[in-house]
Formats: structure tokens, sequence, C-alpha cells
């Protein structure tokens, strides 16, 4: 049969634009897990590496043990409403964080969609193939801090990254929150706030905030990227929209004992989190000591760097088996940004001197 592209779902595009624009969104999809060669340290993929604990094995275990039956999430909703103080019909359970914006793309109808970048690129690009217009607003360039001026005041749906992904930026609940407004549907990706000490910046609580959608994933920090674990909160009424073009079961039965899991220990990440704030700030002041290497504060498990001739130091990384991010499609980024994984010192220590050595 043939199969229509995206695009033929999308008037607004005339022929000579969609080639440009097919190109666009498959770079919008390249991410970093397929650009790690055979054999290669992996810091591209900013997934924790260490061996999750105890309390969680068992309930993957557990779960598997009765994973005969169709996934019951009644236990992992309620886990997550108590966590963040909401509702129980405000949360929806979500096969990985990811899935949120196709759902998203599917339910509303926005007449002017804006996502804010550089950012993580598949909520624009689940917008697109749902035939949605984007327009696009950026963060400043010398530190990548979010301005609400720039977001167009009509915009319908505006969707950012909190914090950002790839610089790591924190941006004040206060700077989201003056985003909201009546008619309009923000969409917070938090997925690397658990990161944060006692998240002080995360509007998961806020429920008085109209139109406000926060999805959460717990791919990163737990190490769990392979299980597709995550959820969003959202006022009831457009949480049960979003529910009715969900598909039936789509969170497994390991992924919502996880959810339960670590929904129920909400300090049990602390040790992981001072450890990782230890060795970036680390990485981060070995990185300084390079000539003509650029990095950014980062509140998440991952730097942002510039360097001159960006390809060709990602392509001398890669022949000494170092696997970086390219940042290039990212938008507003160029081939000279490149993304950093913090792992632990001494894998820290292999990257920055093949870095030092792939810009000599």
């Amino acid at each position: 049969l043939d199969t229509p592209s995206p695009f033929d779902r999308a008037p607004h595009l005339d022929r000579a634009a969609r080639d440009d624009h097919e190109v666009e969104l498959a770079e919008l999809r390249d991410h970093g897990d397929s650009m790690i060669p055979p054999d290669a340290e992996d810091f591209a993929v900013n997934v924790e590496q260490y061996a999750r604990p105890a309390w969680l094995e068992q309930a993957l275990a557990e779960a598997l043990a009765g994973s005969a039956a169709y996934p019951d999430e009644r236990e992992a909703v309620e886990a997550v409403a108590r966590r963040h103080g909401r509702g129980t019909d405000e949360v929806v359970l979500l096969n990985g964080g990811n899935e949120a914006f196709p759902l998203i793309a599917a339910a509303l109808r926005p007449r002017r969609a804006v996502c804010v970048h550089p950012s993580f690129t598949e909520p624009e690009a689940a917008l697109r193939a749902q035939g949605h217009r984007v327009e696009r607003a950026f963060r400043r360039a010398h530190d990548f801090a979010l301005d609400p001026a720039a977001v167009r005041g009509d915009a319908d749906l505006v969707v950012t990254t909190n914090p950002n992904n790839p610089s790591g930026a924190l941006d004040s609940a206060g700077t989201l929150a003056a985003l909201t407004r009546p008619g309009r549907t923000l969409v917070v990706d938090e997925a690397f706030m658990d990161f944060v000490p006692g998240e002080p910046e995360s509007l998961a609580g806020r429920a008085d905030l109209p139109g406000l959608v926060v999805v959460r994933s717990l791919t990163k920090l737990w190490s769990l990227a392979g299980v597709r674990a995550g959820y969003l909160l959202a006022p009831a009424q457009l949480a049960d929209l979003l529910r009715r073009v969900r598909p039936s079961w789509n969170v497994n039965a390991l992924a919502l004992a996880a959810i339960r899991a670590c929904s129920i220990r909400p300090g049990a990440a602390n040790a992981v989190i001072e450890r990782v704030a230890h060795a970036r700030e680390a990485l981060r002041a070995e990185l300084g000591r390079l000539s003509g290497v650029e990095t950014w504060p980062s509140a998440a498990n991952f730097l942002l760097a510039r360097v001159a001739k960006g390809e060709q130091v990602h392509e001398r990384l890669l022949e000494r088996g170092i696997a970086v991010r390219p940042a290039r499609t990212f938008p507003g980024l160029t081939p000279d940004h490149l993304r950093l994984t913090v792992r632990d010192p001494a894998a820290n220590a292999r990257l920055v001197s093949a870095l030092e050595e792939a810009s000599a």
C-alpha cells in the first residue's frame, strides 16, 4: 500500500517545501542513541549507568513475574498523585515521557503552536507529523535562559523544557508560570528535573496554573530507558482528553511498578543527585582548562560545549573511541556545539583527555 507522507495531511505546505520539511523532520528525530558506534564509550545518551537500587530491581522482578495479567495502573496513578499533591484525575501515565507529545499533537488543535529552542526536538516532530504549523521561539544565545517575551502572546500552545536539554539551563518557576494564561496550553518537559536537589523550580505541583501540562520521565536518573516509564500532570479536563487518544494498556507492568516504586521514595535518589552534581562541576572545571572549549552552567547530567571545528573534533573523538552528541540538529545550535554526558570521574577524565587531543 502507498503510505502517505505526514505532510500530505498539512495543506499549508506547498510541494516545493515538502522535501525540506521532511529532511528537517528526520533531523528532529535524530537522537543520541543512534550516534554510538559499536565499542565506543557512550557520552551521547543522558541515561545514568549505575546499578539500579535493590528495591527497584525487586519491583521490576515482581512485575515481570505477574505480567501474565493485563497492566493495572491504579496504584501507580495514586503514587504519582500523592507525590506531587495532585488529584488522580490529573495524572496520565505514559509509555515513556516522550509519549506525551504525540498524544498532545493528536488531541489538540492549536491555531498557533510555538516550540522554544534549542530544546528536545520530539515535541516539534510530533506536532509536524500531525500536520500542525509550528513556530519557533529561541532562548537567549549567551546563557540559554528563557525570556517569556520571546514567545508571542497569541500562541495557544507553547512547549519548553526545564532543565533545558541540551544546555542544562534551569529556568525559574516564576519565569515559566508567566507563560501561562487562559486559552493557552503550556507544556513543560521536566525530564531532567529529578537531577535538581529539592526540585524548587518544578511546576509539577501547580494545579492552579491554567492549561499547564508537566511531563516527567523516569528514564534518565533511574536508568530505565528500555522500560519506557513516564507520566504527565494536567488539569483534569485536559488529562481526560489526552487519555481518550491514548492506546489501551499503553504502560506495561514493569513501567507501572517502576513509577510506583520511585514515586513513593522521593528522597531515594539524593545520593545519585549529589554524585552527578559533583561529577558535573568537576568535569566543567576540567573542560575550562582546555583552550577553545566553552561550556555553560547545567542543572542536569550533561554539559553543552562549544569547540572550534566541532564536526572535525567529533570525528576525532570517535577515532579515539569516545561518542558524544553533536548538537547541530537542535535548532539554534551549530556544528561547533557538542553535548557531553556526565559519567563517573574516571570516564570523565578519559573524555577530557580525548577532547584535548581532538581539539589540538
